[in-house]
């Protein structure tokens, strides 16, 4: 009898939400929004990083300036962003993004985080031992990189 030979096939299965209308509405209105600052930061949606506290993907990642390597491209990046950017789908529960940025975001060396809640056209503005600022009209003013943005740009 001859010996069989076995293929063991090692697959990662990763779910993907859906996004939608808003959703990726908002991650391109960020995205003009945040242009004036592309000479300092990097403005990058839907990176994934490898960070100290696991595989994490902001809906848009605000970066120091990078140099680029055309030829070497990186999947996960492994330094943290300064800001992180997650919008609030309609699969997700409010609490779990809070969650993710106080155990997850921040312990991992991200200076700031914005939550957005497309429903009721409003950004939640974390830092480290600072309280929460909600904004619903006006700037947002982040003082972790020194970024203003109009509510109206965003939400109109």
């Amino acid at each position: 009898m001859q010996p069989q030979a076995t293929e063991i096939i090692e697959t990662e299965v990763v779910l993907e939400e859906v996004m939608s209308l808003n959703h990726s509405r908002l991650i391109h209105r960020f995205s003009v929004a945040l242009l004036p600052y592309e000479e300092q930061y990097d403005i990058l949606p839907e990176l994934e990083f490898e960070l100290s506290a696991g595989r994490l993907k902001p809906d848009v990642a605000i970066l120091p300036r990078l140099t680029y390597n055309w030829r070497a491209d990186i999947i996960r990046y492994p330094d943290p962003p300064i800001t992180a950017i997650e919008i609030l789908s309609p699969t997700q529960s409010f609490d779990y993004l809070v969650s993710k940025i106080w155990t997850q975001y921040f312990p991992s060396g991200v200076q700031s985080a914005w939550l957005v809640l497309p429903t009721v056209r409003s950004i939640y503005l974390f830092v480290p031992n600072q309280p929460d600022v909600v904004f619903t009209s006006g700037t947002l003013r982040d003082p972790a990189s020194g970024i203003e943005l109009e509510m109206a740009a965003i939400f109109r």
